[in-house]
């Protein structure tokens, strides 16, 4: 069963949901696992893929927004598009609602963000996931 992790952005604002996805995707990739970050729009897409190259002074994380023909296949993608068939490790989600696709994935990871509209989103995601039995996990990050 997939295991499904809500990772909630601190009020205080130090951090960003961006900044936490970055963390989270750049983990899974250090242990070998393929990563979909599953982003809301274009914009944060791109936004995203700059800062997987900057986040960290020592390292960036290889990745390619998905479509991205020019570039070679990456344990890494970002898209808009509901994630490729061969995607089945990490699922990063950064939209609402539910991604059909969440259930083939090892692992969901649910960036909750401090503002009151997505907290309230995340909550619906939270219920969703609820009601089908799902163990859930909630971590806070500051």
């Amino acid at each position: 069963m997939t295991r499904i992790d809500f990772y909630v952005v601190g009020e205080r604002g130090r951090t960003s949901a961006d900044l936490v996805a970055c963390r989270v995707a750049a983990k899974a990739f250090e242990q070998g696992l393929r990563v979909y970050v599953y982003a809301d729009e274009a914009q944060r897409a791109a936004r995203l893929d700059e800062l997987l190259w900057t986040f960290r002074d020592v390292s960036f994380v290889p990745h390619r927004q998905l479509g991205d023909e020019d570039l070679p296949a990456c344990a890494v993608e970002l898209g808009t598009a509901e994630p490729p068939e061969d995607h089945t490790d990490v699922m990063i989600n950064l939209r609402h609602p539910v991604s059909p696709a969440f259930s083939r994935f090892d692992r969901v990871v649910e960036i909750v963000p401090p503002d009151e509209a997505g907290r309230a989103a995340a909550r619906e995601r939270y219920r969703y996931y609820q009601e089908r039995g799902y163990a859930l996990e909630t971590h806070e990050v500051d």
